[in-house]
């Protein structure tokens, strides 16, 4: 065979498309749901991008062997099944600190999730079936449609962004500079529709799709080489005169709120917070939910908390808030409270975006028990993003556990804060990739926005990131200590993302299409 056989119609893409259009039955979903475990690689904490160029092309071929839609949004949902199961198996883990309450809940938690995300995926391969596209017009038409998905994915249903194909950028920080520009829903849309253009070398001339394969890989050559010119600029610097201690006490999920463990888990995390430091500490913060009771109704542990003030700063938590609400009726937040050194409150924010299930049960008419995380007792949700001012701080835009995995939605449009401040326990995770993506995600707000990022957690990963997203102090996972840190600088301007939004992705995304749609008349 000559060598440049290998990229006709008779050469090795060709064949391969043909073998697997031809499988059919089992042996079909079996391959989608295997190339869907594959693409799951992408992400961190693996961060192997390059195994998209695999995962994609053979979905692409899988549905040329649909003859039905039924039997394309069976492929693409498999698919999905086999991304998202693999992606998300640590949900489960949460289940295990009340596993005799909860254990009827385990298979729902471990495959439930994954069945419903599967649907976006299935939608996929029934739009790009429905259009018959072959050729260059196939990997841009799917691109769009798998990157649209992605979006609504994010937004319906009180949205779940999770595991969005562009963080697996994470481990590249020069090419994760591009999503300053459009977002990590722009980034996700340029990968996928690279990682799809092999699918065109078994249907379609070489040279063009070399040359549009070629092209691709380029464009990410060049955000690489912009973001090594960006990260290599002058550093931004740090705020004069602040100094945070992050306190990781690593307290198992388990005892966290156990009445027996409370007052030796809040000595733990006093004695953490008044250790001796190589240089003063001026404030001290702690994770979400790290006083495990009503802080403003217990004035003992409030006096503990001033005692280990730093002069003239705040002692940082998470707590659980009783109020009232509008009607008069008490209410329970997930809420960040500001402590100075006389154990005054001095400011508070209550988290705005609750997680289903975990925090308040949204079919609670058919589905007669408690929200997990609260023990039984449902929160109630704050008024959105605020920019907060703290004593002796850059105003600042908390966000308490996943809130921070909204694009878009960290922080008040109206009042550009100087930081984001992620409290949050993913204990409930244990040692899995849980925590690893949790982290990774947050670093990803932090570009978009031009924003140094601090985050704390219970049992980590904890750590500092500055608004280039890198790290300049780490906590590990299971770590039980503190790590003493400045607070960077944010950029002085907003980023295009952080002016814009998401509308650029939304012109990327109708270029995309419009090219797919003119590659598709041209045949």
């Amino acid at each position: 065979m000559h060598a440049t056989d290998v990229l006709t119609e008779e050469g090795a893409p060709a064949r391969l498309a043909r073998g697997m259009a031809a499988l059919a039955g089992w042996r079909r979903l079996a391959a989608a749901f295997l190339l869907g475990g594959l693409s799951a690689f992408a992400l961190p904490p693996a961060n192997a991008v390059p195994v998209l160029l695999l995962a994609f092309p053979g979905l692409l071929w899988l549905l040329d062997g649909a003859r039905t839609g039924r039997q394309a949004f069976a492929v693409g949902w498999v698919f999905g099944f086999g991304h998202h199961l693999l992606g998300l198996y640590w949900i489960s883990f949460a289940l295990f600190t009340d596993i005799e309450r909860f254990w009827w809940a385990l298979p729902l938690s471990a495959a439930g999730l994954p069945v419903v995300l599967s649907v976006y995926a299935g939608l996929t391969a029934l739009v790009l079936w429905r259009l018959r596209a072959s050729g260059l017009a196939r990997p841009l038409l799917f691109a769009v449609a798998w990157a649209a998905f992605e979006w609504l994915r994010g937004y319906l249903f009180t949205g779940f962004p999770w595991n969005l194909m562009g963080y697996g950028w994470v481990g590249v920080l020069p090419v994760l500079q591009s999503v300053s520009i459009f977002g990590i829903y722009g980034l996700s849309l340029l990968t996928v529709l690279v990682a799809a253009l092999p699918a065109a070398f078994a249907d379609t001339d070489a040279r063009r799709a070399g040359a549009a394969l070629a092209a691709g890989l380029l464009l990410f050559a060049g955000f690489w080489g912009w973001g090594e010119a960006r990260l290599a600029g002058p550093g931004l610097g740090t705020v004069p005169e602040v100094r945070l201690r992050l306190v990781q006490p690593a307290i198992e999920q388990s005892l966290k709120w156990d009445p027996a463990e409370r007052d030796r888990n809040i000595q733990a995390q006093l004695a953490l917070s008044a250790a001796p430091s190589a240089e003063p500490v001026t404030h001290v913060i702690w994770a979400e939910t790290a006083v495990p009771l009503f802080l403003e109704q217990d004035a003992q542990v409030r006096q503990a908390l001033g005692a280990v003030t730093p002069p003239g700063g705040l002692v940082v938590t998470g707590a659980p808030r009783a109020g009232l609400g509008p009607d008069g009726d008490r209410r329970y937040y997930n809420s960040l409270l500001a402590v100075d050194g006389s154990g005054a409150v001095t400011a508070r924010f209550d988290k705005f975006h609750l997680v289903p299930f975990g925090e308040y049960m949204p079919l609670r008419r058919w589905v007669p028990v408690g929200a997990i995380a609260g023990n039984g007792a449902e929160f109630s949700a704050g008024g959105g993003p605020v920019t907060l001012p703290l004593k002796g701080l850059p105003p600042v835009s908390p966000l308490i556990c996943y809130e921070v995995i909204f694009p878009g939605a960290v922080t008040d449009a109206a009042d550009r804060p100087n930081w984001l401040l992620n409290l949050t326990n993913d204990a409930w995770y244990g040692r899995s990739a849980g925590p690893h993506q949790h982290f990774a995600i947050a670093r990803v707000r932090a570009v978009e926005e031009g924003l140094p990022l601090v985050r704390v957690a219970n049992s980590g990963i904890s750590g500092v990131v500055d608004a280039h997203g890198r790290i300049t102090a780490l906590l590990g996972l299971g770590e039980r200590g503190f790590v003493d840190a400045p607070l960077p600088k944010p950029i002085s301007d907003p980023t295009l993302y952080g002016w814009a939004g998401d509308w650029l992705f939304g012109l990327m995304l109708i270029s995309v299409l419009g090219l797919g749609l003119v590659a598709r008349q041209r045949g």
